[in-house]
């Protein structure tokens, strides 16, 4: 009884799930000539790779397409490859990564139609662009602003490489020909973004690449995404010249301090990723002690005096006049001397160290200090000139006695 009770159970089970598979075939639709998918390799023979689309019927792709240019095979079982549909026979979908080859005018308009890549080699460069072939001896032409995601200088790095090219356009029968290799470019930094976008946080800390400098900062790229670096995130101390820090091409380390995908804004700070000299500013910089450093900027209630990069003291203008009363700063200092300064007071926790010019300090100090060792002195010296005395009085009497 129980039995029978279980099997419609079990029944019912099976047949809901052979639904829910079917359903989820149904689901993802027909693919259409020139859509592209990203595929599993599920098996390589040799001549063919034989991709899961997660559709029904196996997927078919040549396998010369995935050899590099030793002939070495760039994928294995299990890795997931993008490609483009061409068509279906029997059952079975046929892919392909790129067009190239000795490929016909025929499959060139449809690579432009379906958006398929196709391989070109840069053969020349001419007036605006560079001139490709492509599919074995059609000519096509590409303009210089097309070729990269950046314009690069020297256009001969181009000649005679073999890249893949997006048909932009196609007119005439194949006789007017453009292409696009940036198309390619933006497509992919596009997937890499998206995959960036799922591990990337606010706060990491980042490996990247000055790309350009600015007068108001640094652009800094981490792969797909390219970010600001503004001036005020440079360093801990002010930046007069980002050039004197900063160089296109240099290898930085960042922090991530803004992510906003959606408008594509992206900001980074390269002061964070250093030590904050105010961690050891009580070390550095205990009460009294004596230091030299550079008037940065004159106020009205007083002089900031820069001591290190990221630390400055102030010297209240109080503190200026050696005793008389001045209506500013700038009556006795001016921006970019150098000075002796003295350490009054440490605020670590708001970030503030009270200055006072060192001249009449130092000069009272080093006075009192000379006038407590002459002090020393002259007591050592009246001490041994009293016992030199008694001595040579005590050796007197004693030659008397006899």
């Amino acid at each position: 009884m129980d039995k029978e009770t279980k099997e419609p159970a079990e029944t019912t089970e099976e047949e809901n799930f052979a639904e829910m598979f079917e359903q989820s075939f149904k689901d993802k639709g027909r693919l259409e000539p020139g859509e592209k998918v990203t595929a599993q390799v599920l098996k390589i023979s040799s001549e063919w790779v034989f991709l899961n689309t997660g559709r029904k019927g196996e997927g078919v792709l040549d396998k010369k397409e995935l050899l590099d240019a030793e002939g070495n095979l760039t994928v294995k079982e299990g890795d997931s490859v993008t490609a483009w549909f061409i068509s279906s026979s029997n059952n079975e979908m046929r892919f392909t990564t790129k067009i190239g080859g000795a490929a016909g005018q025929n499959q060139l308009e449809d690579a432009w139609k379906s958006g398929i890549p196709v391989d070109g080699c840069v053969e020349k460069e001419v007036k605006g662009g560079f001139e490709v072939k492509v599919a074995g001896s059609g000519r096509a032409f590409c303009p210089f602003s097309q070729m990269g995601l950046r314009r690069v200088d020297n256009t001969e790095t181009y000649i005679g490489r073999h890249l893949p090219f997006r048909v932009t356009e196609y007119g005439e029968k194949g006789r007017n020909i453009i292409v696009s290799h940036r198309a390619i470019l933006e497509e992919e930094r596009q997937q890499q973004k998206e995959a960036l976008r799922e591990t990337l946080k606010e706060g990491m800390t980042v490996k990247g690449t000055i790309t350009s400098i600015r007068g108001f900062g640094a652009f800094v790229s981490i792969g797909s995404v390219e970010g600001l670096l503004p001036i005020s995130e440079i360093g801990w101390g002010r930046v007069a010249d980002i050039n004197e820090v900063l160089a296109v091409g240099q290898e930085v380390e960042v922090v991530v301090k803004q992510l906003d995908w959606e408008n594509d804004k992206f900001s980074f700070s390269l002061k964070d990723a250093l030590a904050d000299p105010w961690q050891m500013v009580t070390q550095a910089y205990p009460e009294g002690s004596f230091h030299t450093g550079r008037v940065a900027r004159l106020a009205p209630f007083g002089a900031f005096v820069t001591m290190n990069a990221g630390v400055d003291g102030l010297i209240h203008i109080s503190k200026l006049g050696n005793g008389k009363r001045i209506s500013h700063p700038r009556e006795v200092l001016k921006e970019g001397e150098t000075v002796e300064v003295k350490v009054e007071n440490v605020d670590r926790e708001n970030r503030r160290l009270s200055l006072t010019l060192a001249g009449p300090a130092r000069a009272a100090e080093e006075e009192e200090t000379d006038m407590a060792t002459f002090r020393r002195q002259a007591a050592v010296e009246s001490a041994t000139s009293m016992g030199s005395l008694g001595d040579l009085m005590k050796a007197k009497q004693e030659n008397r006695k006899k």
